[in-house]
């Protein structure tokens, strides 16, 4: 098996802008700072090899309310690079002593979203070749005893008629082999039942007391020792198509160098993770601040610090140093500011980009634009109950509208919005589309404010509603 390559996208910015852009609307100073940091990485990979350790990435702080496409951005840049991917809230850690989550379960958990990635990717690339060896697997199953010889001949016959009987067995054994090759190929066979030995996995029942970050070292700890215990085999019966998917698993698994893959994850995760860090503002400690519950924001700012700067973190694929992971960090920051932070954190986010709250255009885009807009999912969904759903544009009009009113009036969630107006507008479509098959429904201007306009107009009830 060949070492593939760290998987680093050779667009361009204006290009990883592009790409952005059909997923997420407006935020463009954003999509810019992101298709540089992405950009440099590569870039990092053509300087000579001496001073290629010594770049390290511009992390990110993405500054504005939620709904507005902070984590959409992250996520979609991951994707786009093929890089590792980890969101975490910083809300979720405490310092060290305190109860909660250790900070270094992050790149732990990176480097183990790294390894799924690439032996996805090693299953890929050995899929043919599983494919034939668990056809052949097939065939023997439903043709057993194929290469049985001449038993029944007795030793004491004449050797030539031996030999006649033996060419003609094969002969017919090759021809009945190949017809339930064609047969199955054509699908013809996956209702019949054979029976198959799997290998069953052996779990370890046990149970480790202690604080939450425990439950880390306990699914350590029933990892080794289900590893360490022998796989029993058990015999199943079941019908092709099932026993396709057990065989072409086993198949790859066996065609996979997991030494190989685990490398490759390591050194991927290393050059090429993406950890997104949200509500960073939350662990914004205020200066005197000693006492009470927010005693250890400024201690996950201290525990967090070592990770940003590079260091070395254990985990059970081996040792990883992140020195060259990209942090984007974000939050609101509605009472705290950046400024808040240690002035040590401050220094590790070099770039800071201002995420503008959206509007009722931008709504409206985000309605009808993206490649995954919320009007194509709910179309594609009633389309499979027969149930056609039109939007007029002044429908659509109004729908931002409303959103962007509600918006204003109650807490500020951004497009999250567009989801709750939208249930709330097809939530009778949507329970009767059993009963509507065949119609077309037109959501204009007018039945949007037939729906929805007396729930927006009171306050108490959009706030609670909507």
């Amino acid at each position: 098996m060949t070492n593939s390559k760290i998987p680093q996208t050779e667009l361009t910015p204006k290009q990883i802008v592009t790409e952005l852009n059909k997923y997420i609307i407006a935020q463009d100073d954003a999509k810019k700072a992101v298709a540089v940091a992405l950009r440099n990485r590569w870039r990092r990979l053509q300087v000579s090899t001496d001073l290629r350790e010594e770049i390290t990435p511009k992390n990110i702080i993405m500054i504005g309310p939620t709904g507005v496409g902070k984590t959409e951005i992250a996520r979609r840049l991951a994707k786009l690079s093929g890089a590792p991917f980890i969101k975490v809230e910083a809300s979720k850690f405490t310092e060290v002593g305190y109860v909660g989550r250790d900070v270094e379960s992050i790149i732990r958990d990176l480097v183990e979203n790294s390894h799924n990635l690439v032996k996805q990717e090693e299953r890929d690339k050995v899929q043919k070749k599983a494919e034939e060896k668990v056809e052949e697997m097939l065939l023997n199953f439903l043709l057993p005893n194929a290469d049985d010889s001449n038993e029944n001949i007795n030793e004491n016959e004449n050797a030539d008629k031996v030999v006649v009987v033996d060419e003609t067995k094969k002969t017919t054994k090759r021809t009945t082999r190949a017809k339930l090759l064609q047969m199955l190929r054509d699908g013809k066979l996956e209702d019949r039942i054979i029976e198959i030995e799997t290998a069953r996995p052996i779990v370890a029942h046990f149970e480790m007391f202690g604080p939450p970050m425990m439950g880390e070292i306990e699914n350590q700890f029933k990892e080794i020792f289900s590893n360490a215990l022998p796989k029993s085999k058990e015999r199943r019966k079941v019908e092709v198509k099932e026993a396709r998917k057990f065989l072409l698993k086993e198949a790859q698994e066996g065609l996979i160098d997991n030494e190989t893959v685990t490398k490759l994850a390591l050194k991927r995760a290393e050059q090429s993770g993406i950890v997104f860090i949200d509500e960073i503002d939350k662990i914004c400690g205020k200066e005197g601040n000693s006492k009470g519950p927010d005693v250890s924001r400024e201690g996950v700012q201290r525990d967090l610090l070592p990770l940003v700067e590079g260091c070395t973190v254990n985990t059970k694929y081996g040792s990883i140093t992140t020195d060259h992971i990209l942090f984007i960090a974000s939050g609101a920051f509605h009472i705290a500011s950046p400024s808040d932070l240690m002035p040590e954190f401050q220094g590790r986010f070099p770039i800071r980009v201002e995420l503008k709250s959206l509007n009722a255009e931008h709504f409206v885009q985000i309605l009808k634009e993206p490649k995954n807009a919320l009007i194509k999912q709910y179309q594609e969904l009633l389309l499979t109950e027969s149930v056609k759903l039109k939007f007029n544009e002044d429908g659509i009009a109004e729908i931002a509208k409303l959103t962007a009113e509600v918006n204003s009036k109650t807490e500020n969630i951004g497009a999250r919005r567009l989801h709750t107006i939208l249930e709330k507008l097809l939530e009778d479509v949507s329970f009767s589309a059993d009963e509507l098959t065949g119609q077309t429904i037109t959501i204009n201007k007018k039945y949007v404010q037939d729906k929805l306009k007396d729930i927006v107009a009171n306050q108490d009830l959009s706030r609670f509603i909507l």
